[in-house]
């Protein structure tokens, strides 16, 4: 019979946070946001079902300083999905699992979400003629 005292597992208070579980538990956490930013997008283009009225509100809320920081997250949450998911894809056929390689896919998983959001917002407000 088990001791009522003895803890049921190591938790992260007993672990140091190390590189490569932070950049798991932000993957974990960007497909949940990417979920709920599905359901935003929904709602935009439903808008755009009940009139013009309707598609203007939605238009103003994610035209609003909010909104587009919301946007912004949720292009930022986009990108290190994906590129941890291409990361994910390559552990599958067997590459990548020395901790060396973990180390340095996880930085130019860093650098590729950065480089790619700032890509995005730039085209976005070239082709908007804000430049």
């Amino acid at each position: 019979m088990a001791s009522g005292n003895r803890p049921l597992s190591p938790h992260l208070q007993v672990y140091r946070p190390q590189f490569t579980s932070m950049l798991s538990i932000l993957h974990r956490i960007t497909g949940v946001g990417l979920w709920a930013g599905a359901l935003l997008m929904t709602y935009w283009i439903g808008s755009a079902t009940y009139g013009p009225e309707a598609f203007a509100q939605a238009q103003s809320v994610l035209g609003s300083w909010f909104g587009r920081l919301v946007l912004f997250g949720l292009t930022v949450a986009l990108y290190y999905h994906l590129g941890n998911g291409i990361r994910h894809l390559a552990w599958d056929i067997g590459w990548g699992y020395e901790m060396k390689k973990l180390i340095i896919t996880g930085w130019a998983l860093i650098v590729f979400t950065i480089v790619m959001t700032l890509l995005t917002f730039i085209a976005g407000y070239w082709v908007a003629g804000a430049f």
